[in-house]
Parts: structure tokens; C-alpha cells; sequence
């Protein structure tokens, strides 16, 4: 087996400088070769050519490996044959039955040319493949679900279709389905049709069902079909029979399959009597062995098989060894293209496991997985753990999935589930040399959806063979593959007293007073009391200390950061040789970081791991990017590769530790992010070498499913996800609260003679409170009118509002401890506050609206304007849907604060509508009459929410994870728009990448970008802005389901079209009359992660963008075009490179670094932040050239950006605002465009916020003062963030870290944000002192933020205020260090 790649690739050995240096280096291709190394390749590197060469796409092959013309001396008839398939394992079964025809020669020679569909994407192999079917007598195509190329096959077949003597699709989208024509039978109906074949297509029959039945009635229909004496049921016979010999696809299959249709259908042959025989049926699904002598359809059988053997050792056939469970495609076997298959079985059983490799030849697996992998008398697994080498989702494979019945399925079997890819669209040498990895339809296909079913661990184990097609094993991945199968099914099988527990937590910016970083999360108090539930449990949690105080003073080594210790405690010391020894990929490290064991995480002689153990668990400290202080290496555009105590580090947890698996201790650290492949990494890539072979489980936030995609799909982690803490309103405080009262005194004496007083006291204090930057105030000692004076405390009204009501997650999450009922209220109220038209549900505020007999949405517009009476019944709607929904949570609880069972309380309830508590409370209210059936509808939507909010499951999935368990996969995202999120605890999946953008999503974006053309006409004397520059977050697209994706859309005056299938790959340009406006130029800056997980989405803007670009339009109602154009003169390219608008990182690379700049004060001015962001942001996605991934195109960035208007982000959760993040100001171009603009404007600064149901668009400096407003100045924020202790000074030293931030990409952070956060944390001598003795680290680091924000330039202040920062500052490095004065 080991030899089954043995003759390496040899390239012509131009262009090799395209090449990334390390793939240069030989250890880039051991994955593909025998285990050992072929000497060739370390003398002589320059054999591998970039995959940006040639057509610049990803599949490089071409159908002439496919073609054979035969030599026909005979003088026979010729029959052409063209046949186009998704994967390549028919080649070779096809190329020997043609073969083998031609060979015995009697009737007709053949001649046969193949297509694999993504080939079709290149121009000239579409003209060939339309040239090819002029002359053609037969056609066959299957499995083609990709749009845009089915269309491509649909247009050129048609032309041909009445020519042709056959045309044979199978399974694949309704539009090539209906080209089917033999004889009298034909698909054109396909939909339409009664009769019990076309209705197995009808759109709603769930895929499984589908595969399913058609397998049922291809086994049948022939025996009915032969005694029907029309034509036409004879032509459909030959079709189902034609289906029977495809999907048996053996060589003999596939002769009598080519005689059959010939013989019948080509008029050459009329008259020639063609035997044929039956096709030579298979098991529709059972379990194969490349060695056994049958296939079986009884588990028993097999077993009984495998105890039998001789070739085995007595060791794989004890009752001790480890089983897996495989799951193949039927396909592969019976063409025999399965040496990939054989490898892995070969490499399992090597390794001492037993194997039990079932198939099926439709496309549901989840039978089989019951029939073959659970003992039917005891209900438990046969199996440790499954590895399915389909890729494909487990029931409905490319076509339409139906994942509750996979997860029912996969929850039966409760093992871990890995699905493993091979190769489909690429050749193995097309994907080693791809920055991007996996081909984005089959990330589609094969990654993004079996995670929906809970797949993991995304190993490419295969590749293919450009000549012959066939699969190979990549020996080193398929090695790796088959350790960590073992791995996961060695946790169902080990005592808990036994196994061994890495957990990982994270220190950043590199500080000791951050030790324990995750978002939202209580990291100490969290580990704490996970490690306390697995002590009870049995786990060896030995010398645990007393509290969770006592577990941060050990692994920081002295109290909570406080004296005299500048280091973290060492668990252990590794020298060089060993970490040489221990780490193969070291010396891959040397480019970057020079020789072991360098400055970072070592003592000058060893590399330190740090840490502390109890029992078999380890808590460890994961080292940092390393590069974040070095202004210089932030400049590079590629990040740098991990340093040594980084992979020290890995290589101590796997290696020495020994750990049986590692748990990744909140969101996020950065292992996930080294760089290497997006997708689909080979054993060069770094997130791959460091988490090695060790099973990885993750607790990632909710509400981030991107980032927690990234970690599933680069660190193969099991992500189980934790709730945010409970969100609660911002409230009023000091000089906010007295406005309140001042505007409840004037709405009840405005008539009397005290009005015009109160007016003035309302005015300046709001001027004291800074809001005459929000409102526009006229002067105290003007005359105004009564009009104009309820229109002046109309806007005050609204802005203190909108602070009161905005909600912020109170404190930080501790993991097991759900919130109670009522702190859950503030988010149900939230909940409610949404429209859910699909579940036909009115949200509360539209329901109490009514009641008025107004419309929710003309308030939510008066209020805005600052209409006095439509802001004052807004905050009553909003105090009566609090009132109604918090009397509603009392009456589901119990005296603890619990949630009792609520539904037979609802029934009893629902039934005395009396008795509802809502209906009570509203009854004393103006709203007493609302509409009683909505409000039950409501209510009962609110009892389940309710339920799931409190539910905890947290510490229960990471116990089934550490057990080999299956953790059931849900969606990550915002709970209040998307409840499914909750309970939490599940392992968390993003969505299939083409089902976005959704409609619902297209109208939200269409409001939020009329708003902002609205916005900028004002703020722009009437004119449209001719470009946007704007930013695409991979989660925010996910929780809002393609908002931010359609807005750009929208823009440019496109919209998205979606096939049959309901999958996003076309748009369409929508007309200047419908637009109503000119189209608006954009910039799109997409995330390193969305990148990663959107791919086909930048391609399908970035086709979209072209499109408008080339549209023959007056320049002055498409600025698209009018900018393409001067750019493309400019530069002297074609206009559809200067239209170039998609940007993000290179692939592998995460982020401008403005935020590590940031963070850790390197960076001198801000024109090097600006280079940062040019040098690491100027990638551009190339629809016309995917394959060649992300390619550098400064220029044209630049000459993009500096055309820009107006710079736009999106906030679409409450629990994410501007200051929480690093992210936001990172992406934030607003003072570079001012840079790059020829007239040195700057740029109108938009965010636009989707938190609550009345969308709003506010400037950036609006924006960052609100935030300051309800988080860093506000008491309940801060005090919230205390009570955490340690924790909590961090959270606040960060929010005023990315306050300077924005200070420094935009210049919009106004000084009385800075001045009032000293007065709050400096000037009050108690608060000082609190922040100083509770995490000494990260008050030093509040400290030097506000002297380096006075020392920028973006805070004045009195020099006493300074003064005081200075003596602080060498006071708390004193106390650090230890030194008593």
C-alpha cells in the first residue's frame, strides 16, 4: 500500500517565482508521496508550477485525457459518445468499456470524449465541448448541480438535442434533467408531469426520499415496463435500465450499457443485432472490504468474515480494538476507482483498529449508518467513531440535504463524525500549489454542509490523477486522518480516571494582567467550575485549589498579577534538542524566527511552556502571534509562521503531557489563524502541524459562528457554544437621568407659564452631558416658540431614549451557570420586538402600536424626527412590552427564580383569557384592548424562548465531547433574531454559503441603503456619493442571513437570482428606472474570515460589480462604469481589471494589524497604520481567474479608494458595538481615503444599526458617543464588569484601547469621551483604587492608554491631569516589580 503514489509530478520549471517560499522548500510535498522521501525533490525544488498559470482557474485538466479516437480500419460505423460528470471516478470504467468495444470491433467503432463539468468554466474547453457535440450521436451527463455550468451544458446540448440519437442525464438540476430524450421518451415535462416518475422531482420531496425511491424504482420499473407494448414504455425501460448499468458503473456495465443505447438508438445500426446483457446488479447499500470474498448485507456476516481471517494479527481481532465505522460511495467501488478507499482501510488496520466500511449507492447514507453501525438488540454502536470519504452531507449529497434526519441518525449512533474530503475538482497538484486550498464548490458542497449535520475535521485524504482521473491516497493526510479517528474513538473507551485534559487558555495583547482572554467569558470562574463538575464526575482533577481566585494566583503564579513576579508559572522547561526532536516542522520556523530557541517564551536556553497541573489536567498558557510589538513585521502583507515556544507549546500538550484531547478555552486564540491553505490544508500548513494528531474541543461564543467555522475547519475543533451574558437596558445616569426628569416636568406643565423655564434648564443639561453634538440646541436665552420648543425636547427626548433602551450584556458568562428568568427578560422583550412573518408571528411593539390605531413604523420615523408625542408613546410601548412580558416570566417561574415546566402552566393559561398575565397587565394600561389571538401567538413563541434561554447544556456537551460522544450541531448567531441558537452547548455550524443573500435579507438591505443615500445627500449638499467604501464580517452575513452582502448589491443596482435548488450563483442588473437613481460605486473590504467562508460570494460581487461596469450607460448614472473607466486609462489595463472592487487579506492571513498595533502601542504615526492596511488589505478576488485565489493589486485598491465618499460598517447585534471589538476600527479606512483623495476631504463616516427593529444609520462620531455613553462611562456597565473581579478591569482597559483606535483611524472620537472616562476611572480616588488592587497589569495599561491618547494628539487635558496619570503610572510598575517605597 505504501507505494500507491510513487512517481512524483514533473513540471516545466517557468514561473517558479510565483511560488510561495516555503512551497519551494521539499518538506512542502511529502503529503502526496510514499513515506520515503524521493531524494530528486531536495536537490531540485523548481518542479512545481503555480496554480495562477494556464486558464487561471482551479481545474487545470483537460477533456484530451479523456478523448480516444479509434484507429476503425474495418471501415465500421462510428458512434460518438460525450459525456459530462462532476467527479472523475467514471473515466477509467468508461475509457476501458470503450476499449474494450473497439478491441472486439464487430459492430461499430467508438469514439469517446469526457468532460469534468468544472472544465467548462474555460472558455476555449466550452468551445471545444460545443464543437465536440455537433458531430456527436450520444450524450450523457450526471450529477451536474452547479448553476452557472448547467446552464453553460443546458445551452450548448439544446442547440444539438433534436440532432442527437440519445441524450442520457442522470440525477442532476431539473434543467439539464429535461434535455433526457430515447426514442418516444423524454423529460421536457420534468415538474409537470402525473406520472410516478416525474413526481419523484417535484421541488418538495426531501433528497433523502428522493435517492431513495429512484433506487426503488429502478430496481422495478424494468419488470413492469417489459410487458407494456407501446414504444413508449419501452423507451422508458431502456432509460431506468441505462440508469441501472450508470450507477453499477463497472466496465462490463458500461459495455452493455454502450451497445444497449447504440444498438438501439443510432440509425447506423439499424438492423444490427446488438446483444446486451442485464446489468450486473450491486447492493443498493452494505458493507465491503477490499479483501472479503462478497459485499454483505448483515453486519453478523461481516464480523463473523473479519474473526476468519488469516492476514491479520489475534490483535485486530480481540474484542479490545478500537472499531471505526467508514462510509463510502457506492460509485467509487464498483468503478474501481477505490485504491483511496483501500489505503485508509489498510492504514486503520495497521494502526491496530478494526474496520467496518459500509457504502450505499444513492446519496442517503443515514440508513445504512443504523442498519450497519448499532447492534439492533442492544440499541448501542458497534463503532468508536465514523469517518465518512464521501465528503458529501449524509443524506442528499450535492443535490437537496435534509439534515434533521441526518443529526436523527448521527444522535442514534452518538460517536464523534468526521468527514474527510477527497480531492473532486482539482488534481492533487492543483491543490498543493492553491493558496486557497479546496475548491470553493466543494467547500460549498463538501465542507459548509456536512458540518450542518455535525461533521468535523475537514482532512483532504485523497487526490486525483490528471491522466487517468482516478483517486490516490495522500499517505502523510491519510496517516493523520486515521490517528485522530483513533483518537476521537479512544475517548469513548478510556476510564474517565484515566484520560488526560489540556486545557488552553489565551493571553491577549501579551500582557500579564490578560492572562484568560475570551469574549464575554469569565475564563477562571468558567475553568473553575467546569473542573469542579468533572472531579464529581471521576475525572483525576488532583490539588485542585479552593476557589477560583486561588486556580488564577497558581497558573499567574502570584496573586492576580499583583507582586514582585514578572512571569507566569513554568510547567516545563524544553531544551533544544528535544524540541527539535519533537517538532518535525521546526526548522520550516527558522525564516521567520532565526534558530532555536529564540527571545520569545525562553530563558535564553530552553523554550518554556507555561502553565499548571492538576491530576491529568493541564492548564496552559497559549504563546501569542509573537510579531504583535514589531512595527516592522505588522508592514508585511503575509502574517508570519508561528515561533518556537509556539509549537513548544503544541508539541509539549501532544508529545510530553501526552493529552487525550486539548480544550480551547474561549473565543479566540490564534492558533486557528497561522497561516497556511484557507480550507483543505496539507501538512505545510501550520494549523495543521500544531494541533498535530490531538482531538481539539473548542468553547467558542454563540453569537460568533464565523470565527468558530475557522477554528472547525483549520484547527479541526469540535466547537460547542456558550451563551453571552444576560443583556440588560443601559438605563439613565447622573446628568442623563436629570434630563429625564427636567422632560417629564415640562411634558406635564408645558402649557402652564413654567414651560419656556424648564426649556432652558433642558437645554444646558444637555449641554453639560455633551449632547449638543447628537442635537441641534439653540442658544438658552433665545425666544422659541411652543412649536419649536416641543420639537427641541422631542430630539433630547429621543437621544436619551435611545440610551436607555439599548442593550448591553451585563458582566462576563460564567460556562454552566444559564441566567435566571428574569435576567432574561431585556432579551425577550428584544425578541419580541421583531416581525416573524414565516412563523406568522407580529412582533409586540406592531401589536400595542395597533391598539392606537397607529402604524409602528410611522412612529419609529416620528420619534426619529423628534416628534414630541410620537417619542412619548414609543417609551410607553416600550414600558408596556417590558411590563407585559416581565409579569409573563413571573408567573413561568418559581419562587427560586427557576422556570417551572411552562406548558401545562400556558395551557391552563392560554385557556381563561383572563388570567393571561400579559392581558392583566395591559389592562391597566392605554393598550388594554390589544389584539388577543396575536398576543397568544406571541406569548406562547416567548414560553419556548424562555426555556431555551435558561437551558444549560454548556457543561453537558464538553462532558459528551471528552466522552467520544456526538455533540448535536446547531446554528451560531444572534439569539434575538434567530432563537434557534439557544440552548447553547451545540456544536456550531455557519450556514450553506449559497443560500445567502435570502430575500428577507434583500429588503432589510434595501431600507438601510436608502437610508444612507438619504443620509449623505444631506450631509453632501444634495448629491448622491459616488462611492462607498465598506466592510464584509463574516458573522454579521451569517446572523443576518446576507444584509450586508445585499446592501452592496443594492449599491451597484444588482440583484441576486437563486436556482431551482433556492442556491445563490447569478445576479442580475436591475434597470436605472426601477434603481430610481444612479448605480454607486463601491469598495468592498471583506474580512480574512469572511473570505474564508464566502468565497463564492466575493465572486459572485465581484462578477456583478464587472457586469455594471461594462453596461452601456451614461457615466453620470453609473459611477461604476464612470470610475472603471478613468482607472482603466489611467493605468492602461482593460475596464474589467479596473473594476476590480472585492479586497481582503492574502489567503492565510488575517486582519491590517492595525488592531495588534493598537493594542500593544507599536506603531509611531498613522500614516504607517495606513501602510498596514494598503500592504495587507490590497488582495483582489478575480471572478475571471478564481483558481489563482487572491492576487495583489494595490494600485488599482488605491486609485478605488480615493474615490470614496463616504466609509460605511454595519452593527447587527446588540452584544457587538463599535468600542467592544478591536475588528471594527482595523477595517476603518476613513483617514487613509482622506490620504489617497486628490482634494484631501474627508470621507462622511456611516455605521449603519440593525440591533432593534427601527434600523437606523448614524455618523461614526454619533456612534462611538453612544457607545461611550451606555458602556465605558456607564456605571451599570462598568460595575457589572467588577463584580467579575480580574477579569473586569481588563474589559474596561480594552474598551478605552479601542476607543484610541478610532481616534486613530478616523479622528472621531470627540475629547469629552476621554476627559469624563478619567473623571469616572482617575479622579475618583475609590474606583482608583479598586482597578489598582484588583488587576495591577491592566490598570497599568488603562494608565499608559490615556497618556499615550493625551501624547497623540487625541485627548487635551489640564497638565494636573497628566501630572496624576505620571506618578500612577510609576507607582503601579513599583508595585508590580515589587519595590516598596
Amino acid at each position: 500500500m505504501a507505494s500507491l503514489v510513487s512517481s512524483p509530478f514533473t513540471l516545466p520549471n517557468s514561473k517558479v517565482e510565483h511560488l510561495s517560499s516555503i512551497s519551494q522548500k521539499h518538506y512542502f510535498l511529502h503529503s502526496f508521496l510514499p513515506k520515503k522521501t524521493n531524494p530528486t525533490f531536495s536537490k531540485s525544488p523548481k518542479k512545481f508550477q503555480c496554480n495562477a498559470i494556464g486558464n487561471g482557474l482551479f481545474t487545470q485538466t483537460t477533456q484530451e485525457v479523456r478523448r480516444i479516437v479509434p484507429e476503425n480500419l474495418k471501415g465500421l460505423a462510428t458512434v460518438k459518445i460525450v459525456y459530462v460528470v462532476l467527479e472523475a471516478q467514471y473515466q477509467s470504467a468508461l475509457t476501458a468499456a470503450v476499449q474494450t468495444l473497439n478491441k472486439n470491433g464487430e459492430f461499430a467503432s467508438f469514439e469517446v470524449v469526457g468532460y469534468l463539468v468544472e472544465e467548462l468554466r474555460d472558455e476555449n474547453a466550452y468551445k471545444t465541448f460545443c464543437k465536440d457535440l455537433e458531430d456527436a450521436n450520444i450524450f450523457i451527463g450526471s450529477l451536474i448541480f452547479v448553476e452557472e455550468l448547467a446552464l453553460k451544458v443546458k445551452s450548448a446540448v439544446e442547440k444539438e438535442r433534436d440532432r442527437l440519437d440519445a441524450v442520457l442525464v442522470f440525477p442532476s438540476m431539473p434543467e439539464v434533467m429535461r434535455l433526457n430524450k430515447l426514442g418516444s421518451f423524454s423529460m421536457s415535462q420534468l415538474g409537470q408531469s402525473k406520472s410516478p416518475f416525474f413526481q419523484l422531482f417535484k421541488k418538495k420531496k426531501s433528497s433523502a426520499g428522493f435517492s431513495d425511491q429512484m433506487l426503488k424504482l429502478v430496481r422495478t420499473l424494468p419488470k413492469v415496463l417489459k410487458y407494456l407494448p407501446s414504444d413508449k414504455a419501452q423507451d422508458a425501460r431502456l432509460y431506468i435500465l441505462s440508469l441501472q448499468f450508470w450507477l453499477g458503473g463497472s466496465p462490463d456495465n458500461l459495455v452493455n450499457f454502450l451497445k444497449m443505447v447504440s444498438g438501439s438508438y443510432v440509425p447506423a445500426l439499424k438492423g444490427v443485432k446488438m446483444d446486451y446483457s442485464d446489468p450486473v446488479l450491486y447492493l443498493d447499500s452494505g458493507i465491503w472490504h477490499p479483501l472479503a470474498p462478497c459485499m454483505y448485507d448483515d453486519v453478523k456476516e461481516y464480523l463473523n468474515w473479519y474473526a476468519t481471517r488469516r492476514d491479520t494479527n489475534e490483535k485486530l481481532k480481540s474484542s479490545s480494538a478500537p472499531v471505526i465505522g467508514l462510509v463510502l460511495q457506492r460509485s467509487h467501488i464498483v468503478t474501481g476507482d477505490e485504491s483511496h478507499y483501500v489505503a485508509v482501510i489498510m492504514e486503520l488496520e495497521a494502526r491496530g483498529a478494526k474496520v467496518i466500511p459500509i457504502f450505499a449507492g444513492g446519496l442517503d447514507f443515514s440508513g445504512p449508518v443504523e442498519r450497519y453501525f448499532i447492534d439492533p438488540i442492544t440499541k448501542k454502536p458497534f463503532v468508536n467513531s465514523v469517518v465518512s470519504l464521501t465528503g458529501f452531507a449524509l443524506v442528499g449529497g450535492p443535490a437537496r440535504q435534509d439534515h434533521p434526519r441526518a443529526i436523527e441518525a448521527l444522535t442514534k449512533l452518538d460517536v464523534p463524525y468526521i468527514v474527510a474530503l477527497p480531492l473532486v475538482f482539482q488534481t492533487t497538484e492543483e491543490w498543493l500549489n492553491s493558496t486557497l486550498g479546496l475548491h470553493p464548490i466543494q467547500v460549498a458542497l463538501q465542507v459548509a454542509l456536512p458540518e450542518l449535520d455535525g461533521g468535523m475535521e475537514p482532512i483532504v485524504f485523497s487526490g486525483r490523477d490528471p491522466r487517468t482521473g482516478k483517486s490516490h491516497a495522500l499517505h502523510k493526510r491519510v496517516e493523520q486522518l486515521c490517528t485522530r479517528a483513533i483518537k476521537w474513538g479512544e475517548l469513548k473507551r478510556k476510564s474517565k480516571a484515566e484520560k488526560k485534559l489540556a486545557i488552553t487558555v489565551f493571553s491577549f495583547p501579551p500582557d500579564k494582567g490578560n492572562v484568560g482572554t475570551a469574549a464575554y467569558l469569565n475564563v477562571f470562574a468558567s475553568i473553575y467550575s467546569v473542573l469542579k463538575d468533572l472531579k464529581k464526575d471521576g475525572y483525576n482533577v488532583e490539588g485542585l485549589p479552593e476557589t477560583s481566585a486561588e486556580l488564577i494566583e497558581e497558573v499567574i503564579h502570584d496573586k492576580e498579577a499583583q507582586f514582585s513576579s514578572p512571569n507566569l508559572n513554568v510547567a516545563y522547561k524544553m531544551n533544544v534538542r528535544e524540541y527539535q526532536k519533537l517538532t518535525p516542522y521546526a526548522t520550516a520556523l527558522e525564516e521567520n524566527w532565526g534558530k532555536a530557541p529564540g527571545n520569545l517564551n525562553s530563558d535564553g536556553e530552553n523554550l518554556l511552556v507555561y502553565g499548571k497541573q492538576y491530576g491529568n489536567v493541564f492548564i496552559g498558557v497559549q504563546p501569542t502571534f509573537g510579531y504583535e510589538g514589531d512595527p516592522m513585521r505588522l508592514l508585511f502583507s503575509k502574517s508570519a509562521s508561528p515561533h518556537h515556544g509556539f509549537a513548544a507549546y503544541y508539541s509539549f500538550v501532544e508529545k510530553i503531557f501526552k493529552a487525550d484531547a486539548v480544550l480551547h478555552f474561549g473565543t479566540h486564540g490564534s492558533l486557528e489563524f497561522m497561516p497556511g491553505k484557507q480550507v483543505g490544508m496539507s501538512d505545510a500548513c501550520f494549523p495543521d502541524s500544531l494541533i498535530g494528531n490531538i482531538p481539539n474541543v473548542y468553547y467558542y461564543a454563540a453569537n460568533n459562528p464565523s470565527e468558530a467555522t475557522i477554528a472547525k475547519r483549520r484547527s479541526y475543533a469540535n466547537t460547542i457554544s456558550y451563551l453571552t451574558p444576560p443583556a440588560e437596558n443601559a438605563g439613565l445616569y447622573k446628568g442623563l437621568k436629570q434630563l429625564s426628569e427636567l422632560i417629564a416636568s415640562y411634558q406635564s406643565l408645558k402649557d402652564s407659564g413654567r414651560g419656556p423655564q424648564i426649556v432652558s434648564s433642558i437645554i444646558s443639561t444637555a449641554r453639560q452631558c455633551n449632547l449638543d453634538k447628537d442635537v441641534d440646541l439653540p442658544d438658552e436665552e433665545k425666544e422659541i416658540d411652543a412649536k419649536e420648543r416641543d420639537l427641541v425636547v422631542g430630539k433630547v427626548y429621543a437621544k436619551i431614549m435611545e440610551i436607555e433602551s439599548r442593550l448591553l450584556p451585563c458582566g462576563l458568562h460564567i460556562i454552566g451557570e444559564p441566567p435566571t428568568a428574569m435576567e432574561a427578560v431585556a432579551t425577550l422583550v428584544n425578541i419580541a420586538a421583531l416581525d416573524r412573518a414565516e412563523d406568522d408571528i407580529s412582533s409586540l411593539p406592531s401589536i400595542l402600536a395597533a391598539t392606537v390605531g397607529r402604524n409602528i413604523e410611522e412612529i419609529y420615523r416620528g420619534n426619529d424626527n423628534g416628534v414630541l408625542r410620537d417619542v412619548e408613546l414609543l417609551r410607553q410601548i416600550t414600558e408596556a412590552s417590558r411590563g407585559a412580558i416581565s409579569a409573563f416570566v413571573e408567573r413561568s417561574t418559581n419562587n427560586k427564580g427557576q422556570v417551572v415546566d411552562n406548558s401545562d402552566k400556558l395551557t391552563s393559561l392560554l385557556g381563561f383569557s383572563i388570567n393571561e398575565p400579559w392581558i392583566q397587565y395591559l389592562s391597566n394600561t392605554q393598550f388594554y384592548r390589544a389584539d388577543r389571538e396575536k398576543l397568544r401567538v406571541l406569548f406562547q413563541f416567548l414560553g419556548e424562548c424562555l426555556k431555551l434561554i435558561v437551558a444549560n447544556n454548556e457543561v453537558g456537551s464538553l462532558k459528551q465531547a471528552l466522552e467520544g460522544k456526538y455533540v448535536e450541531p446547531g446554528p451560531g448567531g444572534d439569539p434575538i433574531r434567530n432563537p434557534k441558537v439557544l440552548p447553547t452547548g451545540k456544536n456550531i455550524h455557519a450556514l450553506d454559503p449559497q443560500a445567502i443573500p435570502t430575500t428577507a435579507a434583500l429588503q432589510s438591505a434595501k431600507i438601510v441603503v436608502e437610508r444612507l443615500l438619504e443620509r449623505q445627500k444631506i450631509d453632501n449638499g444634495g448629491k448622491y456619493p459616488e462611492t462607498v467604501a465598506l466592510v464584509l464580517w463574516g458573522t454579521d452575513n451569517i446572523k443576518t442571513y446576507g444584509e450586508s452582502l445585499a446592501q452592496v448589491m443594492w449599491m451597484i443596482g444588482v440583484r441576486p437570482v437563486a436556482d431551482t435548488l433556492g442556491r445563490v450563483n447569478r445576479v442580475e442588473p436591475v434597470s436605472l428606472e426601477e434603481l430610481g437613481r444612479p448605480r454607486v460605486d463601491v469598495v468592498v473590504n471583506c474580512s480574512g474570515v469572511f473570505r474564508d467562508l464566502f468565497i463564492n460570494q466575493m465572486n459572485l460581487l465581484d462578477r456583478g460589480i464587472k457586469m455594471v461596469a461594462e453596461l452601456d450607460e451614461p457615466e453620470d448614472q453609473n459611477f461604476v462604469r464612470k470610475h472603471a473607466l478613468e482607472q482603466a486609462k489611467t493605468l492602461g489595463i482593460d475596464v474589467r481589471e479596473a473594476a476590480t472592487r472585492v479586497f481582503s487579506n492574502a489567503s492565510g492571513s488575517y486582519s491590517s494589524n492595525i488592531n495588534l498595533a493598537v493594542e500593544n502601542s507599536s506603531w509611531n504615526d498613522e500614516k504607517q497604520l495606513q501602510d498596514m492596511y494598503l500592504s495587507r488589505k490590497s488582495f483582489a478576488f478575480d471572478c475571471d481567474a478564481p483558481g489563482a485565489g487572491m492576487m495583489e493589486k494595490r494600485k488599482v485598491f488605491e486609485m478605488a479608494l480615493s474615490t470614496a465618499d463616504a466609509t460605511f460598517q454595519n452593527l447587527d447585534s446588540s452584544e457587538i458595538s463599535l468600542t467592544d471589538v478591536s475588528h471594527y476600527f482595523d477595517s476603518d479606512p476613513t483617514n487613509l481615503v482622506q490620504n489617497l483623495r486628490k482634494d484631501g476631504k474627508k470621507p462622511s463616516a456611516y455605521i449603519a444599526d440593525t440591533t432593534t427593529a427601527n434600523a437606523q444609520v448614524r455618523t461614526l462620531s454619533e456612534t462611538v458617543r453612544l457607545d461611550a455613553r451606555t458602556k465605558l462611562l456607564n456605571p451599570k456597565w462598568y460595575e457589572g464588569m467588577l463584580s467579575t473581579g480580574y477579569e473586569g478591569v481588563r474589559e474596561i482597559e480594552k474598551r478605552l484601547t479601542n476607543t484610541v483606535g478610532w481616534s486613530a483611524t478616523s479622528g472621531q472620537v470627540d475629547n469629552w469621551v476621554y476627559e469624563e472616562a478619567n473623571t469616572t476611572f482617575i479622579k475618583d480616588e475609590e474606583m482608583l483604587n479598586r482597578l489598582m488592587n484588583t488587576n495591577p497589569n491592566s490598570f497599568r495599561k488603562l494608565l499608559q492608554t490615556f497618556l499615550e491618547a493625551n501624547g497623540r494628539g487625541y485627548w487635551d487635558t489640564s497638565e494636573e491631569n497628566i501630572e496624576k496619570l505620571k506618578q500612577l503610572y510609576s507607582e503601579v510598575e513599583d508595585k508590580i516589580e515589587g519595590i516598596d517605597r
